[in-house]
């Protein structure tokens, strides 16, 4: 689990195809590599990978065919800078929202504009992710734990501040760009509690759960 608070930019030193898997080496930037352990895990670009070695102060991950269909990795190059976050700790501010680091698919940049010393993006999401995203809600963006300002359709957009944009690669985003995305956790079981169906009047069962829990108004149960 991650917070979406990006701790470093590391750098990828090197991408190696091995048939249908690949085998990521990066140069972890300001982690504390030797605090970094074989089998830790680490969110590259939101995406949770598994330490497999350490050598020379570098970090190497195996991705497997999955996680390459479902990503940007394919594409990446020798010398990409990429957001880099370890998993948390029990003693860990959450300052970000829960982030799991499964990619729920990608995002495009479609909007860049500048607004005083932030930046406002838009992205266009999938149509089938449209329905997690809310108004004031979190989205992860290439690791990045965001706050979404607005929602239309499949196109949704956030603000950029200084901060974050000289902390993270957030700030190199060029128009057409490809993004991971995952949307928040709880939206994805809200969904889940909506669809599932089943021969115990679970209909009523599912409204009346996530009434009680603040997720449904009075009105909305009739």
């Amino acid at each position: 689990m991650f917070t979406g608070i990006i701790q470093t930019i590391g750098t990828i030193q090197a991408a190696q195809r091995r048939g249908p898997d690949m085998t990521m080496i990066v140069e972890p930037g300001g982690l504390d590599h030797d605090a970094i352990q074989v089998g830790d895990s680490v969110s590259v670009n939101g995406v949770c990978l598994t330490v497999v070695s350490l050598a020379d102060a570098r970090l190497a991950f195996d991705l497997s065919a999955e996680t390459i269909s479902r990503s940007t990795f394919a594409h990446l190059q020798k010398g990409v800078n990429v957001n880099l976050e370890l998993a948390l700790l029990p003693t860990t501010r959450l300052g970000g929202h829960i982030v799991t680091g499964h990619v729920d698919g990608l995002g495009e940049l479609i909007a860049h504009q500048r607004v005083g010393g932030s930046v406002e993006m838009g992205f266009r999401v999938p149509v089938d992710l449209s329905p997690f995203i809310a108004a004031k809600g979190s989205i992860c963006i290439d690791g990045v734990s965001l706050t979404v300002n607005h929602v239309a359709g499949d196109v949704f957009d956030v603000n950029i501040v200084p901060h974050t944009l000289q902390q993270t690669t957030l700030g190199a985003f060029v128009i057409g760009q490809q993004v991971h995305i995952e949307v928040d956790l709880i939206a994805r079981y809200v969904a889940r509690l909506m669809s599932v169906g089943g021969a115990h009047n679970t209909g009523a069962l599912k409204k009346a759960l996530l009434a009680e829990r603040g997720f449904l108004r009075v009105e909305d149960q009739e």
